[in-house]
């Protein structure tokens, strides 16, 4: 397939391996954090832990939309469904999420709740459309990557007259994630982590550009290098990280130069500045409260918006102590240091939400690399 197998090529992927061992310094170690869940996909699935020299360390971050996402929204999401009449439109990795007393929406839905998988917010102005007399909201998550689309179903709701639809907004940001793994005293306190560089995601960047990681490379003069999901794309975003900590540089880099610019997608950004405004604290699972992390709906369009229609109320639920997903997210710990890992927690019966979404580290160690000793 033309531009997928090309960064897939295994000669290729030699030649950027030898080229990382020709070039690391063997008298320091090389902590590199991919923020993005993908990306921690792709190092599994297609071995490239196994490429990398000793001394470099892949480090799995918070970038997940799923596994961030803390019990008590979970548990928010789970009593709306159980409203009479109601249908709550989620994304399918949504529905095994365990909220309080391991109950999720999957288990919602199988004592009557209507829960109605779809695969786009524009999915959920539909089924408000066929079904006029009852209401139905959609749970949105994501980073910058899914909040225009959901920015662009209020509109459209907006326009066709809708009055039995509205948006369960639970969307999260980069930038602020990344601040707070770095600067929190909260975080440092619950396990120191070394940090050289960031993988920058992908799919965010072609929304809020590389403009953003500026801050990070040069107040905290950390490098930064946006990388395709490919694995050619993050064995190339190693290198190159590996190369400016060699050159003592720190600067925004990036390797997804088929998608990404530095100033993103100014149309979308626009949409999403018009539809939302930034919360002043959210909860995110394993950061704790993240001031300015997340967005709401705005005054204006405030008949979309299911906290007010239905007075959602601020929820906060403790995770499963034996669960390691929040010092996982953090990347203070290895999913096989969680005593859960492929034995309790499993992808059919998930403890953490790690072990749930399609982009969670616990799933994919579990997938493609369980039965190896990190």
């Amino acid at each position: 397939m033309k531009y997928v197998d090309e960064f897939r090529d295994g000669v290729l992927a030699k030649n950027i391996a030898a080229n990382i061992a020709r070039e690391v310094d063997s008298q320091r170690r090389y902590h590199l954090m991919e923020f993005c869940g993908g990306h921690t996909h792709a190092i599994s699935r297609y071995g490239i832990a196994d490429l990398l020299p000793a001394n470099v360390r892949m480090i799995h971050g918070p970038g997940c939309p799923v596994c961030v996402l803390p019990a008590g929204r979970v548990e928010n999401a789970i009593r709306l469904a159980q409203t009479p009449g109601l249908i709550l439109c989620c994304y399918g990795d949504m529905l095994r999420v365990p909220a309080a007393n391991g109950i999720s929406l999957l288990k919602a839905k199988a004592r009557g709740a209507d829960v109605r998988i779809v695969y786009s917010s524009a999915d959920a102005v539909k089924i408000a459309q066929q079904n006029p007399q009852r209401q139905v909201v959609f749970l949105a998550i994501g980073f910058e990557t899914t909040t225009p689309p959901t920015a662009v179903a209020i509109k459209q709701a907006q326009a066709l007259g809708l009055t039995n639809f509205s948006i369960f907004c639970n969307h999260v940001l980069t930038p602020s994630a990344i601040s707070h793994i770095l600067q929190s005293p909260e975080i440092r306190r619950l396990g120191v982590l070394s940090l050289d560089g960031f993988i920058g995601p992908a799919h965010v960047s072609t929304v809020i550009g590389s403009r953003p990681y500026e801050y990070f490379a040069e107040e905290f003069q950390k490098p930064v290098v946006i990388a395709g999901f490919e694995p050619l794309d993050v064995m190339q975003a190693i290198l190159m990280l590996v190369r400016q900590l060699n050159e003592g540089r720190a600067a925004v880099e990036n390797e997804f130069s088929r998608a990404v610019t530095r100033d993103g997608n100014v149309k979308a950004q626009l949409l999403v500045a018009e539809v939302f405004e930034l919360r002043r604290v959210f909860e995110w699972r394993g950061l704790g409260l993240v001031p300015y992390s997340a967005l709401r709906i705005k005054a204006q369009y405030a008949d979309f918006d299911a906290e007010l229609r239905f007075q959602v109320p601020a929820v906060s639920i403790a995770d499963n102590k034996a669960c390691e997903c929040g010092a996982i997210l953090r990347g203070v710990k290895h999913p096989q240091d969680c005593k859960l890992f492929g034995t309790v927690c499993t992808p059919d019966e998930p403890v953490g939400s790690c072990m749930v979404s399609s982009e969670g580290a616990c799933a994919a160690y579990y997938s493609y690399g369980r039965f190896r000793t990190p």
